[in-house]
């Protein structure tokens, strides 16, 4: 066989294995200078609509933070969460390897570090953290399903919706 054609055999066999992420991915986590005013603004816009904030604690490096990102994007969520959520992005860095980015807000609503990406916070319009037990589940976000992830961010939409 020639060069060409074993490299083209080992590009389709890796490309095979490797496969492509089964969700969309979007690169929605910028290094801003000043994130917790981008808290409070949508903690202000919460209180004032009777929403939730969800603050996704992830990195543009990261395949899970990605794939979670791109489900938001999508108009099944996306309708959900513009209804119900205000969603704000949050460079985390590298926490894995002990470089945290804006590791300040974590602990502002009660966690006192983090350990993957994406972190997932959802707080209440006062700043309340309502899912301490899972925000730090979501490391494996890419490899979750679609109505699994839509599920879990429902549950707390029906919670806004009884108190209306």
């Amino acid at each position: 066989m020639t060069r060409a054609a074993l490299a083209l055999l080992a590009t389709l066999f890796f490309g095979a294995c490797a496969g492509g992420p089964n969700h969309p991915e979007a690169t929605l986590y910028p290094a801003v200078a000043d994130t917790a005013t981008q808290v409070d603004a949508a903690l202000a816009r919460a209180a004032a609509d009777n929403r939730r904030v969800i603050l996704v604690m992830g990195a543009n490096w990261c395949h899970d933070s990605r794939g979670l990102a791109g489900w938001f994007e999508t108009p099944r969520f996306a309708e959900m969460l513009a209804a119900h959520y205000e969603v704000v992005y949050i460079d985390a860095g590298q926490p894995q390897a002990g470089l945290p980015n804006n590791l300040d807000i974590a602990q502002r609503f009660g966690l006192e570090r983090i350990t993957g990406t994406p972190t997932v916070l959802v707080l209440s319009p006062e700043g309340t953290l309502l899912n301490p037990e899972t925000a730090a589940s979501w490391r494996n976000a890419a490899s979750r399903s679609e109505d699994e992830i839509f599920g879990y961010f429902a549950a707390f939409e029906s919670e806004i919706q009884s108190y209306r």
